[in-house]
């Protein structure tokens, strides 16, 4: 049988609040594993199979822990028969004794062939119950690995822990459930293809197929966060306003709707890249000084996203120097650039002054009135392009560095921190050919050019898959300094 057509099981063995729950959770990326410091709650077994495309492509097992690992070691030890039955025999003469039901149910998997994964917390001490347990998994003759799960700074026993452990395991790894990126999730993948040379080939499919549907899903993020953006920035209305006293309120009222348009629209996309990443059922929180939590268009968030004042000017002089480029080419050049000089100057001084009022409807959104029409739209201030794709990416950076095995979170991160007037986003950081595409695309949306368009979001979505896989590296790395 072909790699492919192997699903490869791995049964997680452990004590409660050790965190066997949450590196099944994380290596499953599924929030519905139930993690508990209570002991007995698990009783019976539970799959996990990991799905990609619709198809199966490994399962982990959830085990009760052991209940009378001595007795069951002795039994072991005594046992005179073909060790390739063992399993089975002690599963069969222990059946009906309720006194050993849990240790027939976690022996179960691996008597079935599964590989297992026995996980403990190196914080505390070694005991001689945990070597009674080690050397059952040893007698048990599946491929298996043991993690120390780094729950706390404390190390203290992590010498004596990894000297036990390589007496008993094939693999021995440190992993810290609840914190774990996606390539440490990656590499605790390859250090299993050790476990077994017949494993290797299987593993590496299974490997290979996350690599492939993590750069899908960033692939989706970068087009939902293009989508998003069309929607927010293209939006248009006009209201019938016959009287001129009725047109500040108008103009007022128009303005809300906006805003709540958007920032409901902003919430869908986050949503979607929530669920995207598979947090389904946990409520993912965001830390309760995150720039996130502030609204949309609250003067904080202007004042620590997107680009600083000196960025906004030079976005505009650009701007209106390709606008007054196109006079200076109808006019022959006989304008001797001075169209461009001037187109220049005017886009700059009008970005200037849009960075000092960014959040008024005027500015925002362009609204004048037309022969009793009052519109609004489409966006006028190239800011909010920039504010919306700083709240995306900084939402996808937590999203994906949740661990699905996590429950809490420490307060801090995202947070809003630095001096007054510094910028804590990412596209303040961006080099000026990534906010080269950012400008093209806003005048494509202001312009309504079909044509022109389709380009822009292509290329809005090639340099969003870009900044996506760079914001995923980068964080990563800083996990594995951090370790």
């Amino acid at each position: 049988m072909s790699p492919e057509n192997i699903v490869p099981e791995f049964a997680i063995v452990g004590h409660p609040n050790e965190g066997k729950s949450s590196v099944l959770s994380t290596l499953s990326e599924d929030d519905s594993v139930r993690v508990s410091p209570t002991p007995g709650e698990t009783t019976e077994c539970r799959v996990f199979p990991v799905k990609i495309d619709g198809r199966e492509i490994v399962r982990f097992i959830d085990t009760p822990g052991f209940q009378n690992p001595r007795q069951t070691l002795a039994w072991m030890r005594n046992y005179t028969g073909d060790d390739k039955i063992l399993l089975t025999e002690f599963i069969r003469s222990h059946s009906d004794d309720p006194a050993f039901h849990d240790d027939c149910v976690l022996l179960k998997p691996l008597e079935q062939g599964a590989g297992l994964i026995f996980v403990v917390d190196g914080s505390r001490p070694l005991r001689n119950i945990d070597r009674a347990e080690m050397e059952i998994l040893r007698l048990t003759g599946r491929p298996r690995m043991a993690i120390i799960n780094c729950k706390e700074e404390n190390s203290r026993y992590l010498d004596d822990w990894q000297h036990e452990f390589r007496k008993h395991f094939n693999s021995v790894r440190l992993f810290n459930a609840v914190q774990a990126t996606y390539d440490q999730r990656i590499a605790l993948l390859e250090s299993l293809k050790a476990i077994d040379q017949d494993l290797q080939d299987v593993i590496e499919t299974v490997i290979q197929a996350f690599v492939s549907n993590w750069q899908s899903r960033n692939d989706q993020t970068a087009s939902l966060l293009v989508d998003m953006l069309v929607d927010c920035l293209s939006y248009r209305k006009s209201r019938v306003c016959r009287s001129r006293t009725n047109v500040e309120q108008l103009q007022r009222k128009m303005h809300a709707e906006y805003t709540a348009f958007v920032s409901k629209r902003e919430r869908k996309t986050h949503q979607q890249i929530r669920k995207l990443y598979k947090h389904n059922i946990f409520n993912l929180q965001l830390p309760r000084q995150s720039i996130l939590q502030e609204d949309l268009f609250s003067e904080q968030t202007w004042e620590f996203l997107g680009l600083t004042t000196r960025q906004l000017i030079l976005a505009g002089a650009l701007g209106g120097a390709a606008l007054a480029a196109g006079i200076d080419v109808m006019a022959g050049g006989a304008s001797l650039g001075l169209f461009t000089a001037l187109g220049g100057f005017f886009g700059a001084a009008t970005a200037a002054v849009k960075g000092k009022d960014l959040l008024s409807g005027a500015r925002l959104l362009g609204m004048k009135l037309d022969h009793e029409q009052l519109q609004v739209g489409p966006a006028t201030n190239i800011q909010l392009l920039y504010i919306l794709l700083d709240r995306g990416l900084l939402y996808y950076s937590h999203v994906i560095h949740w661990a699905h095995g996590r429950r809490d979170y420490q307060e801090g991160a995202n947070a809003l921190s630095g001096a007054i007037g510094e910028k804590r986003g990412y596209t303040s950081g961006w080099d000026q050919t990534s906010r080269r595409v950012c400008e093209l695309f806003f005048k494509a949306l202001q312009s309504g050019d079909e044509g022109e368009l389709r380009k822009g979001e292509a290329e809005m979505i090639a340099l969003l898959r870009r900044k996506l896989q760079a914001i995923a590296k980068k964080s990563s790395a800083q996990e594995e300094c951090i370790r």
